[in-house]
């Protein structure tokens, strides 16, 4: 008897669980992407190694997903990449005079201005673009305003033993959308502690400062962005070297104290779209970040392209691209890539 109650109980979560999900309106998507590019990458030091190579790879940032709505109220996703990594797992809560999202999915500071395609769709993320990524956070939002409240970025260095978290990273954006204009503002802020060094304990702190706008009249757009701040490699995605690793930006140690980095970065996107086929977009991207005390050489980065994506049919597309990533030259570790090829996408 005990065991037949337990099977009753049993097949009523499932019914319940299935007339659940039956209820809810799933909405499944994918996207498949194959990069086929040459690179020509120059090392920029002396002696420095100069490699051709065509590189042909399913991205990384292909993708099935789903989005879910379960009531006027209550919606959520998924979203899975190559890997199998999760990009997006989110629900979010309409509560009237704003939302509450739980989950993971992009942070508020993701400025989308250019469709650069080489390096995974790489946008100029890194090379002045606004991009923060996909993060874990509770994000509230009331109309154009979103902000959210994430885990910090704490790396250990200067022979540090540990690090010490005392508040969560915070984001903030406000958009607003007109007719043939839209326009962000935003800020971010984290900061943490390095605990154990031989000097002693420090803090680090991050913080940049965004803006971006679009605007565009027929077939014609033009967008971009700004942003300056401090450590921000902490916060966003920054590469200053040529090599497109995100991973510049950063605080710095001089052997007794923690060295701060500031960095300015700007993108500028223009796109004509001719027709329902063919569509044409020119962009510029540049970063640099200063080592307060002169502990080391100033970098930069610089980033431009030209590209046509062809649209063969709804969700088919190939985008040819040729451009360049010039990381600051005579210092090692520095490279100047060309690249040529194109992007191969179905949407379904």
């Amino acid at each position: 008897m005990k065991k037949l109650m337990v099977l009753v109980a049993a097949l009523a979560l499932v019914a319940g669980s299935a007339m659940t999900a039956a209820a809810a309106d799933w909405n499944f998507y994918g996207s498949a992407r194959i990069a086929t590019f040459f690179t020509d990458v120059e090392e920029q030091v002396a002696g420095g190694v100069d490699t051709t190579n065509y590189v042909e790879n399913l991205q990384g940032n292909s993708r099935i997903g789903a989005t879910v709505k379960v009531s006027d109220e209550l919606t959520g996703g998924f979203e899975y990449g190559t890997g199998v990594n999760v990009r997006k797992l989110y629900g979010e809560w309409n509560f009237g005079a704003g939302s509450l999202l739980v989950g993971q999915t992009y942070t508020p500071l993701n400025y989308f201005y250019s469709n650069q395609v080489y390096g995974t769709d790489n946008d100029m993320l890194a090379q002045g673009g606004v991009y923060s990524g996909r993060e874990g956070m509770l994000r509230l939002k009331f109309g154009g305003f979103e902000i959210a409240v994430l885990a910090p970025d704490d790396p250990i260095f200067g022979g540090a033993a540990a690090t010490e978290v005392s508040m969560p990273g915070i984001e903030a954006n406000y958009n607003l959308v007109m007719d043939n204009f839209s326009f962000n503002l935003g800020a971010g802020y984290q900061t943490y502690e390095l605990l154990g060094t031989a000097s002693g304990d420090h803090d680090v702190d991050s913080y940049v400062v965004t803006l971006g706008a679009k605007t565009g009249m027929g077939g014609f757009s033009l967008g971009g962005n700004v942003y300056m701040g401090e450590n921000v490699g902490n916060i966003m995605a920054l590469s200053l070297d040529g090599d497109n690793a995100w991973n510049d930006g950063n605080a710095d140690w001089d052997g007794t104290n923690v060295v701060d980095n500031e960095a300015l970065g700007f993108i500028l996107v223009a796109t004509f779209k001719a027709n329902d086929m063919f569509a044409f977009e020119a962009g510029y991207g540049y970063a640099e970040s200063e080592q307060m005390g002169g502990l080391l050489d100033d970098n930069e980065v610089q980033t431009y392209y030209v590209q046509s994506t062809i649209t063969l049919a709804p969700g088919v597309f190939i985008t040819p691209e040729i451009g360049m990533i010039d990381g600051k030259e005579d210092v090692a570790g520095s490279f100047e890539t060309m690249y040529y090829g194109a992007k191969w996408q179905i949407n379904f």
